[in-house]
């Protein structure tokens, strides 16, 4: 079950203007990325569904994260489908996060209360997430769909959306100028934000500097 509600990740996402996106199969490289993350302000981390048992380590992460560092949200994404939306629950997860608007992962997240935030790539596709309850929908890949135009555009007509853009997003202050001066409620960043190399070379010293870098580059720019 969820720690958290779905409004207090919704508010979470929306004060804490980076979504750190991150997978590794191991969990001790995990929980030093987590550590990183922490230390660099940041509350909130999506770690993706894209390994043979990756629910596993997530499992093992969350229940870490629920002693080590208590108010630390975590949610799984690259969900695509309701029976892996279910299993991410039964682990905890406060959120989920797909690359495509599937109505009947809606459902699933719903009956939990738990925040879906699912892909989407047209103001229709965003509209009829919004009518399948999601409080904040992700655009997907962001700088294909349309970049911070793209939001722009949309909260021309629907200034009630709260948009979520990943895919394109650099942790550089003229490129967070973009998205947030569009409209955009928070962005999502992956490689970008934590660096293979980095993790690799396992210099989390230098990753927690550089993600709080960006932390302080999106805050001057929200």
């Amino acid at each position: 079950m969820a720690r958290f509600t779905r409004i207090q990740v919704a508010q979470a996402l929306n004060e804490t203007g980076i979504v750190p996106i991150f997978y590794h199969p191991d969990l001790e490289v995990c929980k030093k990325v987590l550590h990183a993350v922490y230390d660099a302000g940041l509350r909130v981390l999506e770690f993706t569904n894209r390994g043979d048992f990756a629910h596993e380590v997530f499992g093992a992460l969350n229940k870490y994260a629920a002693e080590a560092m208590p108010d630390m949200i975590l949610g799984a994404g690259s969900v695509v489908e309701p029976g892996t939306t279910s299993l991410y629950l039964q682990l905890g997860a406060a959120f989920i996060v797909s690359p495509v608007l599937n109505p009947e992962m809606a459902k699933v997240c719903n009956r939990r209360k738990v925040l879906w935030s699912p892909g989407c790539g047209s103001l229709s596709e965003i509209n009829y997430a919004e009518e399948l309850g999601a409080e904040i929908v992700k655009i997907f890949p962001g700088s294909q769909v349309g970049g911070p135009a793209f939001i722009k555009a949309v909260k021309g007509p629907c200034p009630w959306t709260s948009i979520m853009p990943t895919g394109g997003v650099s942790p550089t202050k003229e490129n967070l100028s973009e998205w947030f001066s569009a409209g955009a409620t928070c962005v999502g960043m992956g490689s970008k934000l934590i660096p293979k190399d980095m993790v690799a070379q396992g210099d989390f010293e230098a990753l927690t500097a550089h993600i709080t870098s960006a932390v302080q580059l999106a805050r001057e720019v929200q």
